[in-house]
């Protein structure tokens, strides 16, 4: 492998916004057919690189080479014509079209102006088969789960003939059963040639998979190395990263009370159509406790978080501190004391297009210090919006910026240091550390446990589950929208747990759920 010819050769970028330096003399050399990870601390500048690989960004100075031709992207299009192919984070598929039409759409080969699927579904087939990517090409992407869509955007950038792929944190929401399925189509893709850029903060899958691994640090490349030839581990990476050990989320001694917080009883959530998302589902959490919640995506984790903060419509009592709550609007229950780390922090966490003190006011307008019961008071807010990015490390030149300017890690620290220093009493976090890399993770890990012993109580979905293991005092399986199982994070281990997550729960660390 080491002596394959260059992919994708990228010499001296530079990239600079407003107040920031992005990219700083970027040097990278990708080897054809090969998995090259790149690792880096949330705002290294890890997004920029690939964002300018890809066409939606040109570099201020440097060059990019594609297989020893020096090229300039003005746009995707150009990066698709030469071959190159992304998988971002969160996938960009229409629920309402089957996988079929969302592969081809843009693309649809055509026969005397009609669409021919049945040209495109033959050649998707073939690439299916060959790669290892078995998807059902007549359903819809609403019945799918998340391996299944990640799959999906995998064959749409190979039916578009990408010979190149960037995939940013594609193991964020697998389970460990879909990563081998995905390492596996990895090593199926690697063995055709097809060079993979693997974007990623899990330093124990990247050493897994990756040939050769390259560290950004503060906008540069400060090390490229060959985990099959160089004795490298996971905290020798996070030192060359963040200058600390890979961090653990172990959390035991119990601080769990007889104060009950939440008692959810009997809750059920229904489509339109009357099928149950969530399945009479009930569950208490005591002050001091973190109760997990496992489960592949798409088993009704979404649904009970937003249940509970009452943005969707739900049947059942929702008891909070010895009162029924269950009529109370979403703006009661954050006044009364509910924290909200939402799933998709573009969609529910955040305004884009709004500066940073501004979103630190979002769901907490009416409370201290963003109000004074009657009037928004910004200048109060915005010295709590400067206290949180210090604390809580958000990479930022300014208060003032958009949210949109931020990386995807920096932003989740943004909302974890906003809800966490609105005093919650009950805390939804669905997938609080998801995007970030060691150090912030460590930092999250450290408040939730700081806030569990002043007795915060939590309710923890994470597709980490390490991280669910480790911080949990309780956890429960869900399949279905029912609880089929319960897990003894004392004992139980990641691989039990991810078997348990598929309906099976034969083991030491797994019973019946109660």
């Amino acid at each position: 492998m080491i002596d394959a010819p260059v992919a994708v050769k990228l010499a001296g970028i530079w990239k600079r916004f407003p107040g920031v330096i992005a990219n700083s003399d970027i040097n990278l050399d990708v080897r054809r057919g090969s998995v090259h990870a790149i690792v880096g601390e949330n705002g290294a500048g890890k997004s920029t690189l690939m964002k300018i690989l890809y066409g939606m960004q040109k570099p201020d100075e440097g060059t990019i080479a594609i297989n020893g031709n020096e090229v300039i992207f003005h746009s995707p299009s150009d990066a698709i014509d030469a071959g190159i192919g992304m998988v971002h984070q969160h996938f960009m598929l229409a629920d309402n079209l089957t996988v079929l039409e969302n592969i081809i759409l843009g693309s649809e080969p055509t026969k005397r102006g009609v669409i021919n699927q049945q040209t495109a579904l033959t050649r998707l087939t073939q690439l299916a088969q060959q790669y290892g990517l078995d998807v059902p090409f007549n359903s819809f992407v609403s019945e799918l789960g998340v391996g299944a869509r990640q799959r999906i955007e995998i064959l749409k950038v190979l039916y578009r003939g990408a010979s190149i792929l960037i995939l940013d944190e594609p193991t964020a929401v697998l389970v460990p059963h879909e990563v081998d399925e995905l390492f596996s189509a990895l090593s199926d893709l690697k063995a055709e040639g097809i060079t993979i850029l693997f974007i990623s903060h899990k330093l124990d899958e990247v050493l897994a998979i990756a040939d050769e691994i390259s560290v950004i640090r503060a906008g540069s490349t400060v090390a490229t190395v060959d985990p099959r030839t160089q004795k490298v581990s996971a905290d020798d990476l996070a030192e060359m990263m963040v200058g600390s050990e890979l961090p653990t989320p172990e959390t035991r001694g119990s601080t769990v009370t007889d104060e009950v917080i939440i008692d959810v009883r009997n809750l059920s959530v229904l489509t339109a159509a009357g099928k149950p998302l969530v399945d009479d589902v009930s569950f208490k959490i005591h002050a001091g406790e973190i109760l997990g919640i496992a489960g592949v995506e798409g088993n009704g984790q979404a649904e009970i978080v937003d249940a509970l903060m009452g943005i969707i419509k739900s049947s059942g009592v929702l008891i909070y501190n010895g009162g029924d709550i269950s009529k109370w609007s979403t703006r009661k229950r954050r006044e009364q004391g509910f924290g909200f780390i939402p799933e998709d922090r573009m969609r529910q966490g955040l305004l884009l297009e709004a500066p940073l003190w501004e979103n630190k006011m979002l769901g907490h307008q009416t409370l201290k210090p963003n109000s004074n019961g009657f009037l928004l008071t910004p200048a109060d807010a915005k010295n709590d919006t400067a206290r949180i990015i210090d604390e809580y490390d958000v990479r930022t030149p300014s208060i003032d910026v958009f949210a949109s300017a931020l990386s995807g890690g920096n932003q989740q620290k943004l909302i974890v240091g906003r809800e966490m220093s609105s005093d919650p009493k009950f805390l939804l976090a669905a997938h609080p550390t998801r995007g970030v890399d060691v150090g912030a993770q460590s930092a999250i890990w450290d408040h939730l446990r700081k806030a569990r012993e002043s007795g915060l109580a939590v309710l923890l979905i994470s597709a980490d589950l390490d991280e669910l293991i480790g911080l949990s005092d309780t956890i429960k399986v869900l399949l279905r929208g029912k609880f089929v199982a319960d897990a003894n994070p004392v004992t139980v281990t990641p691989q039990e747990l991810g078997t348990a997550m598929t309906g099976v729960k034969k083991s030491d660390g797994i019973e019946a759920a109660s």
